[in-house]
């Protein structure tokens, strides 16, 4: 009744991969080159970053819906004054 996936088996991976052993062709050694210093940031500064961030999002997202508030409500009072309007000059035309 249902299907059932048969999923294929992986394939053998070897245990040990073999590695090429190159005889050196010269007998001069030189030195591993130095790793670059990196630069991290400390946690202090990122965690003040992300909680600006955070804030500012958050700030835009209230003023945001404040905005859409504020018009939704004047659309609707411009509606009902309209509508007032129309009975009540229907009322004072009969």
């Amino acid at each position: 009744m249902f299907f059932r996936p048969e999923l294929p088996t992986p394939p053998q991976v070897p245990a040990q991969p073999h590695a090429a052993v190159h005889p050196s062709l010269c007998s001069c050694q030189t030195a591993s080159p130095i790793p670059a210093a990196t630069r991290t940031a400390s946690p202090s500064l990122l965690s003040g970053r992300s909680g600006a961030v955070v804030g500012v999002l958050l700030g835009g997202v209230v003023l945001t819906a404040l905005l859409t508030a504020v018009a939704v409500t004047a659309v609707s009072v411009a509606i009902t004054g309209v509508v007032l309007r129309s009975l009540l000059t229907s009322q004072r035309n009969r």
